[in-house]
């Protein structure tokens, strides 16, 4: 028989999550209250032990900047999926706060949503588990072009990655995160979700790509034996492939390149067209054997050596921002299906804030 939770248990769990979203010790957490509350009374409301005052319920919700309904909320949010890429080097604190960080955030996205009555899209799914091995790079094109065809995307280059997966149901959360740390993605129940980090806000065409990566690993089933750093691999390629598709890609860059020269004046003019860095667009070159590996593993040398890693030449003017769930926040405000205090905790500023930005039309 499963022991329905008490509101104690409630409250203690939602608390341990509010201060890991946090990064905040039980100590750091008391020393942030100035003195409220002891890190011992903390570590038992966690446990269901006990029960704060409204007063310190209210310091609690300041100091851990959510809302006080959050720490009462009977169904939270729980992320499954969720894998750290190798090559992330956030340490395991660092890490479960962008989870929770992410999953307060889907919480309040799917609340509204479900207010609205708003059905969730199914994310389209692509089969390569029965792929040979050898025809995996190609079927992963395809897979590209099947996503690009059922969202009815054209062959035109993507103006904004992240409305185009918010408006197909994924959800979206940008994060603080160290540069060791790109992306992830995984399930919200059964919506898809995709965490990327804020510096990426700098490189915005390493933004979409690694957007792109991440719903490949979304929609993409590949075989069971293809190990991490080929999932990588093909992920990558997906991306390239969603972003520049092959038809356009050839027709761009050339078919035939005598001796594989290829000018920065081409790379930074595809650049600016199509959103993607040069250094992605020498991958796919490469990927397309357009080039000869020799010619790649040269342009990566060169790349190294100028530090274009850090100061890419060339650039691409364009916009990776959606405001959909702050649209549907103020569209429920508006049809008063929700207080505007209520507003103002789902967007997670003050109420004062919140009514210095609304407004009716009419």
């Amino acid at each position: 028989m499963t022991n329905t939770p008490t509101l104690k248990d409630i409250f203690g769990e939602r608390l341990r999550r509010a201060r890991t979203m946090r990064g905040l010790s039980l100590r750091a957490l008391a020393d942030n209250l100035g003195g409220k509350v002891t890190h011992a009374a903390l570590g038992k409301y966690e446990k269901g032990q006990m029960m704060p005052s409204s007063g310190v319920l209210l310091a609690l919700s300041k100091a851990l900047g959510v809302r006080p309904d959050y720490f009462f909320e009977r169904e939270a949010v729980t992320l499954s999926g969720i894998e750290f890429r190798r090559k992330a080097s956030l340490g395991k604190k660092k890490q479960d706060q962008v989870v929770e960080e992410a999953q307060e955030f889907f919480e309040r996205y799917l609340e509204i949503e479900s207010i609205l009555g708003l059905k969730n899209l199914a994310l389209p799914c692509v089969d390569l588990t029965r792929v040979d091995s050898a025809k995996l790079p190609e079927a992963v094109e395809k897979a590209a072009a099947e996503i690009r065809k059922v969202w009815k995307l054209g062959l035109e280059p993507l103006s904004n990655v992240h409305e185009l997966l918010e408006d197909h149901g994924v959800k979206v959360k940008q994060v603080d995160a160290e540069d060791g740390f790109n992306g992830l993605c995984g399930w919200a129940g059964d919506v898809p979700v995709i965490v990327l980090a804020n510096w990426l806000d700098r490189d915005l065409p390493r933004k979409r790509l690694t957007a792109v990566h991440e719903l490949g690993h979304l929609v993409m089933r590949l075989p069971e034996d293809v190990d991490k750093k080929e999932e990588e691999r093909l992920c990558f390629r997906f991306a390239g492939s969603m972003l520049v598709p092959k038809e356009r890609f050839l027709g761009e860059f050339g078919r035939e390149r005598r001796f594989g020269q290829v000018s920065l004046v081409e790379l930074k003019a595809m650049k600016a067209q199509w959103g993607v860095s040069i250094s992605a667009i020498m991958r796919r070159a490469r990927d397309l054997e357009l080039i000869t590996q020799d010619h790649y593993e040269r342009f990566c040398r060169n790349y190294s050596a100028n530090y274009w890693h850090k100061n890419e030449p060339g650039e691409w003017v364009g916009s990776e921002d959606s405001s959909r769930f702050r649209q549907l926040v103020h569209r429920a405000a508006a049809q008063e299906m929700i207080t505007r205090s209520k507003a103002a905790g789902l967007l997670g500023i003050s109420l004062r804030a919140f009514d210095a930005e609304y407004g009716k039309a009419g």
